[in-house]
């Protein structure tokens, strides 16, 4: 299963290469609307910087996806920062990188291994958050049926949130939407079985 990833909360890492100092942001985002409004209040932020160059991936499977350059030479400031966002398979994720230039020309490479750098280094500074859809079931079972199918449940790789023991057992389940096809194969023969009862599902 290829899974994704995005940042859990505001990221600012700053970067100094030849004199010229590199900040980058990095912030979650679920549409273009919202990466455009960031991308705005940095650069707006930091209007007096050279350059505010930008990069976005939007979508589950990180399907939507754009950078801008900001004026620094043709590919050598977005391209590099998307890149670094790809590498680690990233989504619903927008990276500003500020500029403020130091006087000392990076060139055509340099640029390129600048922008992904800052990335890079943002991106590194912290462990990224797994972005995972659920599916939720709460079942209600007899005593005797219990002990089958907490190890079946396990068995299927969904996780067992609580259980309570009344007078009859109730278990909330959740599994990644991914992994759920089998589980709920499971739990609908079991329904029809008369086995179980199914809260929400």
């Amino acid at each position: 299963m290829e899974y994704f990833y995005s940042v859990s909360e505001d990221r600012l890492v700053e970067t100094k290469v030849k004199r010229s100092t590199f900040i980058a942001h990095l912030h979650y985002v679920e549409t273009m609307q919202e990466a455009k409004e960031f991308i705005s209040k940095i650069s707006a932020e930091h209007k007096t910087a050279n350059h505010n160059c930008w990069a976005y991936i939007i979508g589950e499977k990180g399907d939507t996806f754009h950078s801008s350059d900001a004026g620094e030479p043709s590919g050598t400031a977005g391209q590099p920062m998307l890149n670094a966002l790809k590498k680690h398979d990233m989504t619903n994720i927008v990276a500003v990188v500020t500029r403020y230039f130091g006087g000392v020309k990076l060139g055509i490479r340099g640029l390129i291994e600048a922008y992904g750098l800052s990335v890079e280094n943002a991106i590194e500074s912290a462990s990224l958050k797994k972005l995972v859809k659920y599916q939720e079931f709460k079942i209600y079972t007899t005593y005797d049926f219990a002990d089958t199918l907490k190890h079946r449940i396990s068995h299927l790789k969904a996780e067992i949130m609580n259980a309570e023991y009344a007078a009859e057992v109730s278990l909330e389940i959740q599994i990644e939407e991914c992994l759920s096809e089998e589980m709920n194969n499971y739990l609908s023969e079991l329904k029809k079985a008369g086995k179980i009862r199914i809260e929400s599902e």
